[in-house]
């Protein structure tokens, strides 16, 4: 299929977008990657009536690591945190968990904000903000807000933006000498859509594919023992069903990657 007509704009400031958001309201829509949108612009899923290019605001990209936290612009790229060796040292599920999302292709273009605006609750970034407690930092006109993760992801693709605010970056506490971190997905093939997945950091079990949004575990991640965890899992999740998966199915796989995770952070070291 082909993409409706729309305007295209590419400003040069982030106030220029905050002007054209307050004069289109819902008839625009950001381009930060496009990896999402542009298919969904293809089927005609979405039909704005401007698009607005943000890629070259370069100053909201980039990975700036101080003493306590890893700060990355928005339209850092699924490639370049995949390259960056500041997030292999100081963001390990991160690092593991970027190699998972799609394909080398859309790792070059796609970005940290897309995804983490788009909340996809297939995608794994926001299972990891979750996991990690990271903050997702989001301006507008009146300024910045600073969002917790867990507060941030609201439901099927919907989050704590207010009209006419963006997405510009978001911090990640560095993971401390003794944090241990675990990322799990099961597909049908690599880069497909996850089925389940599972970003795990220390005593936080965040499943993604598992609901509307990322979920935290918290009933399983109380107990003692793995079979009292994989027991209380029913009690945390409750999975959609998809074209291939029952949520019994689903339900099942997410036991197995709780297991593989809780062995392996009663393990390492």
């Amino acid at each position: 299929m082909k993409a409706p007509a729309f305007a295209y704009v590419k400003p040069s400031t982030l106030d220029a977008v905050f002007e054209l958001l307050e004069r289109h309201g819902e008839g625009a829509k950001l381009l930060a990657g496009g990896q999402s949108l542009i298919p969904s612009l293809n089927m005609r899923l979405s039909a704005p009536e401007l698009l607005i290019d943000i890629t070259g605001l370069r100053e909201y990209a980039g990975i700036h690591a101080s003493v306590d936290s890893v700060r990355i612009g928005a339209l850092t790229t699924h490639a370049e945190i995949e390259r960056s060796a500041e997030i292999g040292k100081h963001l390990p599920l991160v690092a593991r968990a970027v190699s998972h999302i799609a394909h080398p292709a859309i790792r070059n273009r796609g970005t940290l904000g897309g995804s983490l605006a788009l909340a996809d609750p297939a995608a794994e970034y926001p299972a990891c903000a979750v996991a990690l407690e990271a903050t997702i930092v989001v301006s507008g006109r009146n300024g910045e807000r600073r969002i917790k993760a867990e507060q941030f992801f609201k439901g099927l693709f919907e989050t704590d933006l207010k009209p006419g605010e963006v997405v510009t970056a978001a911090e990640f506490p560095v993971a401390g000498r003794n944090d241990k971190s675990v990322f799990l997905e099961l597909s049908r093939r690599r880069g497909d859509y996850a089925i389940i997945g599972l970003a795990a950091h220390n005593s936080r079990f965040v499943f993604f594919g598992a609901g509307t949004k990322p979920v935290l575990a918290g009933n399983a991640a109380s107990k003692t023992s793995l079979q009292e965890a994989r027991a209380a899992l029913a009690t945390d999740l409750d999975p959609p069903a998809d074209l291939y998966n029952s949520s019994a199915t689903k339900l099942h796989l997410a036991g197995v990657l709780l297991e593989r995770a809780w062995n392996t952070l009663s393990t390492s070291h």
